[in-house]
């Protein structure tokens, strides 16, 4: 009986977070350059004394979806979004390099060049500063031009060049702000391969339909994990009521 119990018990345990990692990816179905994360579970015999017969699961995580995701245009000179593979480097709330796919910029009031959660867009030389009164254009290969509001309008300047990097993905991990950085800690070198389309935002890769299909699956899974803790509630009761009797 407490085989059942074990196994059912650790069964309900996995899928319950399983469901949640998908419920997490749903939420951000629309998440500009969202990456999916992904997981599987496997058996693995319990070891010790008296254990042959158990069996629990594991987590086997696989990492995230890097497909690119649908690419909307959007016509806002400051929205870019990477062609192909690659990312964007910037600046994450520990103040170290991370990356991501989140073309979605902005201007702070200091001019400074930022993603809309507030993070600086990271140059090749640091973060890129725009100066006041100018209108921003962004070129396929990052470079950052001002163009003067007024005054002589094809008076151009060069403020800086987005950091464009293509580390391996193997090499890259996912942290709980949904930034990406490297395995190592150090930053990616940039990639002048790398390029950005103008006035193009790329929105999530998560599949709403495969989401809501294995959310259904798993929730089938749960209620069958359920179903046989009861099973072994039952089965415990009418086995004690045989013993009183017999006793």
């Amino acid at each position: 009986m407490d085989r059942l119990i074990y196994i059912a018990m650790n069964g309900a345990s996995h899928v319950a977070a399983q469901q949640a990692l998908v419920a997490h990816n749903l939420a951000n179905a629309q998440t500009t350059g969202y990456r999916a994360e992904e997981n599987a579970f496997r058996a693995l015999p319990v070891i010790g004394p008296g254990a042959k017969t158990r069996v629990f699961s594991v987590d086997s995580t696989t990492g995230w979806n890097f497909q690119p995701g649908f690419v909307q245009s959007t016509g806002r000179n400051l929205d870019v979004a990477v062609t192909g593979k690659g990312w964007i480097a910037v600046q994450g709330p520990d103040g170290k390099e991370a990356y991501t796919r989140d073309g979605n910029f902005q201007l702070s009031s200091s001019g400074l060049l930022q993603t809309h959660s507030g993070l600086n867009v990271m140059g090749e030389n640091g973060p890129i500063t725009v100066p006041p009164n100018n209108t921003v254009a962004i070129a396929p290969d990052g470079t950052v031009s001002a163009i003067p509001q007024e005054g002589v309008p094809n008076n151009v300047a060069t403020v800086g060049r987005v950091k464009l990097v293509n580390p391996s993905e193997a090499n890259l991990q996912k942290g709980l702000d949904g930034l990406f950085r490297t395995a190592d800690g150090r930053p990616a070198p940039a990639d002048p391969l790398v390029q950005l389309s103008s006035g193009m935002l790329e929105g999530s890769n998560v599949s709403v339909v495969e989401a809501l299909t294995s959310m259904i699956s798993l929730s089938r899974q749960f209620d069958m994990q359920i179903k046989m803790l009861q099973t072994a509630e039952t089965s415990s009761q009418q086995l004690t009521q045989i013993i009183n009797m017999a006793g």
